[in-house]
């Protein structure tokens, strides 16, 4: 049976993942949607990583196998399958994550039909367990930024889809890619400032209410988000959200800035301070809550759930500690 014309791309960058390669790859041949290619970018591994990559390229020609030969970092690896995209869309999978059978199906079936330049889907995380890796529920903010299903809506009509950061839940057009010379920073959490411009900048966005990717807590703790305590990496955190909202601050509605605010400090400041932090790395997460409690005072108008101070005339919690569920 003849291979269909691939409809989009999808990049895989992988680091010392040989593990986890095969269980990636297997679960793009998995597609309902075959018309796809996918580019696997192997970013100077030094275990297998390599090897699973060449074989899958070997016994199927939808692959494309590149290799870096030292590593570059994830964004730079994406940026290398990019830089060889020839399709109508084009999308991403880690190599160490799964990629859910009807998800190229949706997401591309979704651009088909709306035209709009994004499709976001939901995503699980895949934790270790007893009998091996299990999904998670879907969390609440991935839950809001997806549901329920929406097709051809802007950011101001849907600003909930701010904290659905990830590259690898969504596809999108290459010509939008190219249109905006969009390419991955460099260093860690490089998906947050790519993610919220695209939002900004896109014409129309559709949601796809149901989840499309497992992301993988990898067991042996070697995942960068497993090591948000070490300050070199806390800062990067903070460095990435203060970017994304920067983006939606220059270029996005005031609506979109307040929900992002909002998730920030429901979900994100939350978590960071329940982390075993040395003393100037919980200084740092409580300076920046502040700085989003000085901007929804100062640069935001006032509307429904958000305070105009810290502290009410009542003497009751403001914007900062209502968010963060005080």
């Amino acid at each position: 049976m003849p291979t269909p014309e691939p409809l989009v791309t999808v990049i895989v960058p992988g680091w010392n993942i040989a593990r986890y390669a095969a269980e990636a790859l297997s679960s793009l041949r998995a597609q309902t949607l075959g018309a796809w290619r996918a580019i696997l970018v192997d970013d100077g591994s030094t275990d297998g990583t390599g090897d699973v990559f060449a074989d899958f390229a070997r016994r199927d020609p939808r692959f494309a196998h590149v290799t870096h030969p030292a590593q570059r970092g994830l964004g730079a690896a994406r940026n290398t399958g990019l830089e060889r995209v020839e399709t109508r869309y084009v999308g991403f999978l880690d190599g160490d994550d799964v990629m859910l059978p009807r998800a190229l199906e949706l997401l591309v079936g979704s651009l088909e039909s709306t035209g709009s330049d994004i499709a976001v889907g939901q995503y699980t995380r895949l934790r270790p367990g007893p009998g091996g890796y299990e999904p998670s529920p879907v969390q609440p903010w991935v839950h809001d930024s997806t549901v329920p299903a929406r097709a051809g809506v802007t950011l101001a009509d849907h600003p909930d889809v701010t904290s659905n950061i990830v590259a690898w839940s969504k596809v999108s057009r290459a010509e939008f890619w190219r249109a905006h010379h969009l390419r991955f920073p460099q260093g860690l959490y490089e998906d947050q400032a790519v993610t919220q411009t695209m939002y900004v900048r896109a014409r129309a966005i559709d949601t796809i209410a149901e989840p499309v990717v497992h992301w993988r807590v990898r067991a042996e703790g070697t995942s960068i988000t497993q090591h948000e305590a070490d300050p070199a990496v806390l800062t990067a955190v903070l460095d990435a959200l203060r970017e994304g909202l920067d983006i939606l601050r220059r270029e996005g509605p005031d609506v979109a800035v307040q929900a992002r605010i909002g998730q920030i400090l429901r979900m994100d400041v939350p978590r960071l301070e329940a982390l075993d932090l040395d003393t100037a790395s919980r200084a740092a997460v409580e300076d920046f809550a502040a700085e989003l409690d000085e901007i929804l005072m100062t640069d935001l108008p006032r509307s429904d759930g958000f305070s105009a101070a810290s502290t009410s005339d009542s003497g009751k919690p403001g914007a900062l500690a209502q968010d963060r569920g005080a």
